[in-house]
């Protein structure tokens, strides 16, 4: 057999000569179009709902949430299993299609059902879809390196870190072609805090819900139409968005004998860190990435 083979290579030889070369243009063009993976992705076909509902236990979200969205998302079509997991103050599940199912029409099924659902769910709770890549797709991490800053004598603190990565840097990256979702981690998340004294809403008789009432609807621009002088139009528009503490001091929270009651007289008003429950150390100290 190999020596028929050799005696016929001998006798076409221009006809051998072809096709290696036709063989070597195709390898070398598979070579730059092929994708390969470092690691290749081996995880199942599956789009992920995730569900927050602040301070609840993970049984009042089991009853109320995960059980009644794991059963209208089991039947949508290719689902082959729904896999659900309830914990403190938020609900995970992952929706588990065939391997011949898109993985961009799976989330646009789950998208669909979602808002559509046959029941509603408690206040606040609104389910979304996480990224559209699983934890093999982790490509790197990196940390905001403010050593040279420190250096010239304008270090950044952690809050400013972490704006500066969530305002910024992960603008940046989010826009790459191929970046599903750039996950911050570290550093503290600035936040206004309100710290209400009880004993100055009891001596005004103000209940703890007005505050929270006012605080809620103080922060937000509202439009109020148009008028006409002199021929022109002129648009009224009230701006009320919050920048500084000082403003949400005097944001009026009730009345006491006739007198407006400011959020400063009874609450202390300052920046904050939002509470966290996880850092990022690099080489013993604290980073932001």
């Amino acid at each position: 057999m190999i020596d028929r083979l050799v005696r016929w290579c001998l006798g076409n030889r221009a006809i051998v000569l072809t096709a290696t070369a036709l063989i070597a243009i195709a390898g070398i063009r598979a070579i730059y179009q092929t994708p390969v993976d470092a690691i290749p992705d081996l995880s199942e076909n599956q789009v992920i709902v995730l569900s927050d509902w602040s301070g609840r236990s993970a049984q009042e979200l089991e009853d109320q949430v995960t059980y009644p969205l794991s059963t209208a998302l089991q039947g949508l079509a290719g689902v082959r299993e729904v896999r659900a997991q309830s914990a403190f103050g938020f609900s995970m599940l992952t929706v588990i299609f065939r391997d011949d199912i898109d993985v961009y029409f799976a989330r646009t099924r789950v998208l669909e059902k979602l808002n559509s659902l046959p029941f509603k769910l408690p206040e606040g709770v609104t389910p979304k879809l996480g990224p559209d890549a699983t934890s093999i797709g982790w490509i790197y991490e990196y940390y905001i390196d403010d050593s040279a800053a420190v250096k010239a004598g304008h270090g950044l603190d952690l809050g400013q870190l972490r704006s500066l990565q969530d305002w910024f840097v992960r603008l940046q990256l989010n826009s790459v072609p191929g970046v599903a979702e750039v996950a911050s981690i570290g550093g503290f998340v600035r936040q206004y805090q309100v710290d209400v004294n009880p004993g100055r809403l009891q001596a005004y008789g103000i209940p703890l819900s007005a505050v929270i009432e006012n605080v809620r609807g103080s922060s937000r621009n509202v439009g109020g139409g148009n008028i006409e002088v002199a021929g022109r139009d002129i648009t009224i528009r009230g701006l009320a968005l919050v920048r500084s503490p000082e403003d949400l001091k005097s944001i009026t929270v009730g009345y006491s004998e006739g007198r407006p009651i400011l959020l400063g007289q009874v609450a202390g008003v300052g920046m904050g860190p939002e509470p966290r429950s996880g850092a990022l150390d690099v080489g013993g100290t604290e980073a932001v990435g």
